[in-house]
């Protein structure tokens, strides 16, 4: 069983146990393109088999998430988890449309964004919730970010909260940006709900709820190599030039450079990747 499934994770579980689920219904290798947090839900893509031979391929993938941003609390780890460290009574008129709209739209393009602290980045060999966990201070640097598009979905009032939809790159921490939305908003916040949607290309709508997962269930709904790399062009390959891409030998093809998608005899092969007008294996399943 080789390709990619798309599992809708439940809060709770972390993307090991998922991966681990799998991994024993399925005997084969599994991966994932980038963990969720285990209060988060979502998108959550798994490749199995040699799928897990795309990961490069998968791993710089753009990501949209729907939030729940609750005002007035700062917690400790900037997400429900955490200990309430600050409380604020906030303002009515800063929950006023416009006004959240715009402020929303400010964080429109590419910026510095610092983790929160309660992170898995290594500083000096330790991962920074382990210095968290000691109560040790520690400096972090920023990392460039990109937020392509922020869609305010709904205010609460009453429970003084804000739901938004966020499409960002990777490596944007999204408690970060809760508590910086908050910051903007002059008071504090913490992230109280996130659900992944879409990971690249694929999304919600093709997800196989965790609950529901068997072999079956996911032999059914695997998406194939082949099926992964469909926009891509193809190279047909007679049986003597298969045999040598198969050994690793660099085939000369006058195209231009890129992957490609290898065929012989009207058969999938993999893919393989021309440079330099040379043709060298890359993924064979």
């Amino acid at each position: 069983m080789n390709g990619i499934i798309i599992v809708n994770k439940s809060k709770g579980h972390t993307s090991h146990d998922i991966v681990a689920k799998v991994k024993k219904m399925t005997g084969e290798k599994v991966g994932h393109t980038g963990t969720l947090d285990p209060l988060a839900r979502g998108v959550l893509p798994l490749l199995i088999g040699k799928g897990t031979l795309c990961s490069k391929y998968l791993i710089n993938h753009d990501k949209t998430y729907k939030v729940l941003l609750k005002l007035g609390i700062k917690k400790s780890t900037g997400d429900e988890e955490g200990e309430i460290v600050q409380e604020e009574i906030v303002d009515e008129n800063l929950l006023e449309e416009k006004q959240v709209k715009n402020i929303l739209e400010s964080f429109l393009g590419e910026q510095e964004q610092i983790p929160p602290m309660y992170s898995a980045i290594k500083v000096n060999g330790k991962k920074l919730y382990e210095y968290a966990r000691k109560g040790k201070s520690i400096e972090i640097k920023p990392r460039k970010i990109k937020i392509y598009n922020m869609q305010l979905l709904k205010i609460d009032k009453i429970n003084c909260e804000i739901q938004f939809e966020v499409s960002c790159s990777k490596g944007t921490y999204i408690r970060s940006l809760c508590e910086d939305i908050a910051q903007k908003m002059k008071t504090v916040g913490y992230m109280k709900d996130l659900q992944r949607t879409k990971v690249g290309d694929f999304t919600i709508e093709q997800s196989v709820n965790f609950d529901e997962l068997k072999k079956e269930v996911i032999e059914e709904n695997i998406i194939t190599l082949e099926n992964l790399f469909k926009d891509l062009e193809i190279i047909e390959l007679n049986a003597k030039k298969l045999q040598l891409f198969l050994n690793g030998v660099r085939l000369s093809f006058d195209f231009p450079d890129g992957c490609y998608k290898i065929y012989s005899n009207k058969q999938f092969i993999g893919i393989g990747i021309v440079n330099d007008k040379l043709l060298k294996r890359d993924i064979v399943i």
